[in-house]
C-alpha cells in the first residue's frame, strides 16, 4: 500500500474512533489537560503502528485496546501509589465504548443521508446556523427573514431530520 493510501486510510479510521478513544480517556482521567495529552499520545501511536493493525476487525476496538495500556502508563507515570480504575474496569469501559461505537455511526449515516435529502433552502439554513455558527438573528439576516422564524424553521428541520434518522435505522433494524 503506497504511503498517501495508509495516511488516508488511519485518517478515516482516527476520524471515526476519536470520539470513541476521547470518551474512554475523559471517563478515565479527570484532568482535562491531562486526559487530552493522553488523547494526543493515543492519536501518535496509532499512526505509527497502523502497519500493525489487521483492516478485518474494527478500528475502534483496536484504538480502545492501546488507550487502555496509554491510560494504565498515565497512572503509572503519575507514580500514583493506587489506579484509580481497575483493570477490569478500565476494560469494561472500553468494551462499552465500542459497542456504542456502532450505533453512533449507523447514526451518522442516516444523518449524512437524511442531509442529502433535505430541500436546499432548509440545508443552507442549517450550514449558515451549525457550520458557520452564525447566530439566529445573523442567519435572519442572510436569508433575509427574522430571527424568530429562523428558530422556528430550525426547530423544524431538525425535528424533520430527527424522524428521518429514526425511520432510517427502524428500516435497517428491520
Amino acid at each position: 500500500m503506497d504511503e498517501n493510501k495508509k495516511r488516508e486510510d488511519f485518517t478515516q479510521n482516527w476520524l471515526e474512533a476519536e470520539p470513541s478513544v476521547s470518551a474512554y480517556v475523559f471517563a478515565s482521567i479527570s484532568g482535562f489537560h491531562d486526559a487530552e495529552d493522553v488523547v494526543q499520545k493515543i492519536a501518535q501511536e496509532l499512526a505509527r503502528r497502523f502497519d500493525e493493525y489487521d483492516s478485518g476487525r474494527s478500528f475502534v476496538a483496536w484504538a480502545l485496546w492501546i488507550s487502555k495500556s496509554r491510560v494504565i502508563d498515565f497512572y503509572r507515570v503519575q507514580g500514583r501509589s493506587r489506579i484509580v480504575f481497575s483493570d477490569e474496569l478500565l476494560g469494561r469501559l472500553a468494551d462499552t465504548i465500542a459497542s456504542q461505537a456502532d450505533g453512533r455511526s449507523r447514526r451518522r449515516e442516516a444523518l449524512e443521508a437524511c442531509l442529502d435529502e433535505l430541500p436546499p433552502r432548509s440545508r443552507r439554513l442549517l450550514d449558515l446556523r451549525y457550520v458557520e455558527e452564525l447566530s439566529a438573528e445573523e442567519t435572519a439576516r442572510e436569508i433575509g427573514s427574522t430571527g424568530s422564524s429562523v428558530r422556528v424553521l430550525l426547530s423544524r428541520v431538525r425535528n424533520a431530520l430527527a424522524g428521518c434518522i429514526e425511520r432510517r435505522i427502524a428500516m435497517e433494524n428491520s
